[in-house]
C-alpha cells in the first residue's frame, strides 16, 4: 500500500516560512525503527506519523535522531492534513493521543487552535557549560521537564545570540529557549528562538512546545492571559498564545508546500 507523506509549513500563513513538519497518515502502525528512519531521511525537524484509533488519532512526533514527548508545529501540521485531505470533517474537533496525554485541535477561521498541556518553568541554575554555550548575558534561568529557558535583555539580544551547538548539544536538555520582551515597535509581545542540537536541532525555526512554556513565563511578567510571540529564527513565525491555569492555547496558520509517495522498498516496513 502507497505510503503518502505531506510537507506542512506550520505557524506561517505562506510558503517557505514557518517551521516544515513532514505528516505521514498510516492505516495501521508501524514500527519505530522504521518511523525513525522515515524521519531520519527527511530530516526535517519534526515528522509526525498518524494512526486512527477511536474517535481521533494516535501521534508520534520523530526529530531526525530521536522521538520526543510534544511538539507544536508537528500537530498544528497533522490537524491541518487530516482537514485538507478529508480524513476528518472541516466542523470536527481533532483529537489526539499521545506522550503527553491527549491534545486537541480546533479551526478558528483561517488559524488552528491546539490545546496543550502548561509546561511551567521553575527557576534555576543553568548546568555547567550552557551559558558559555549560547555566549549569552542571562536576567533569569528556569526549566521544566523538556527545556530550559534563558531570558535575555532585550529583542536584540535574541537576535544577536550565536550558539556553539557542539558545546550546546553537550548539555543534558531536549533544548533551550533564548526569550525577551518584544521590542515596543512589533506587534508581538515577546521573542524567542529554540535550540536543540542535542535532537539533531541547531535551530528550530518555530517551536509550539517551547510556546507552552513562555506563554505562562510572558503572562506572569506581563499582567495577561492573551499573548503574541514572535519566533524570530531565520524563517520566523507567529504563535498567539493563551495560559489557562494547566493548559495553553496555541495559535498559528498552515500551508501545505510538498505531496510524495514512498516507494515501495521504501514503505515496507522490517520492523
Amino acid at each position: 500500500m502507497a505510503v503518502t507523506l505531506v510537507q506542512v509549513d506550520a505557524f506561517s500563513d505562506r510558503p517557505f516560512a514557518g517551521n516544515p513538519a513532514a505528516v505521514c497518515v498510516l492505516p495501521a502502525a508501524r514500527s519505530e525503527t522504521w518511523m525513525q528512519a522515515v524521519a531520519r531521511e527527511l530530516n526535517l525537524s519534526e515528522t509526525a506519523f498518524l494512526v486512527a484509533q477511536g474517535e481521533g488519532f494516535h501521534l508520534r512526533w520523530f526529530t531526525p535522531v530521536a522521538e520526543v514527548d510534544l511538539c507544536g508545529h508537528a500537530t498544528l501540521a497533522s490537524a491541518h492534513v487530516l482537514w485538507e485531505d478529508g480524513h476528518m470533517p472541516p466542523a470536527a474537533m481533532a483529537r489526539f493521543t499521545t506522550l503527553s496525554g491527549e491534545l486537541t485541535a480546533r479551526r478558528d477561521g483561517d488559524w488552528i487552535v491546539l490545546d496543550f498541556p502548561a509546561e511551567v518553568v521553575r527557576e534555576d541554575s543553568p548546568p555547567a557549560g550552557m551559558i558559555d554555550a549560547l555566549g549569552v548575558s542571562p536576567v533569569w534561568c528556569g526549566q521544566n521537564r523538556l527545556d530550559w529557558l534563558v531570558q535575555v535583555a532585550d529583542e536584540k539580544a535574541v537576535l544577536d545570540t550565536a550558539p556553539d551547538f557542539g558545546a550546546l548539544g553537550r548539555v543534558e536538555t531536549r533544548g533551550v529557549m533564548v526569550t525577551a520582551a518584544a521590542a515596543q515597535a512589533t506587534e508581538a509581545d515577546f521573542v524567542s528562538r529554540y535550540f536543540a542540537p542535542a535532537f539533531g536541532i541547531d535551530e528550530d525555526p518555530v517551536t509550539g512546545s517551547a510556546h507552552c512554556a513562555l506563554a505562562p513565563f510572558w503572562a506572569e511578567r506581563l499582567g495577561r492571559t492573551k499573548l503574541t510571540g514572535h519566533q524570530v529564527s531565520a524563517r520566523g513565525g507567529v504563535v498567539r498564545v493563551e495560559h489557562q491555569g494547566k493548559r495553553v492555547l496555541l495559535g498559528g496558520q498552515a500551508v501545505t508546500v510538498l505531496r510524495s509517495t514512498l516507494s515501495e522498498a521504501a514503505a515496507a516496513d522490517h520492523g
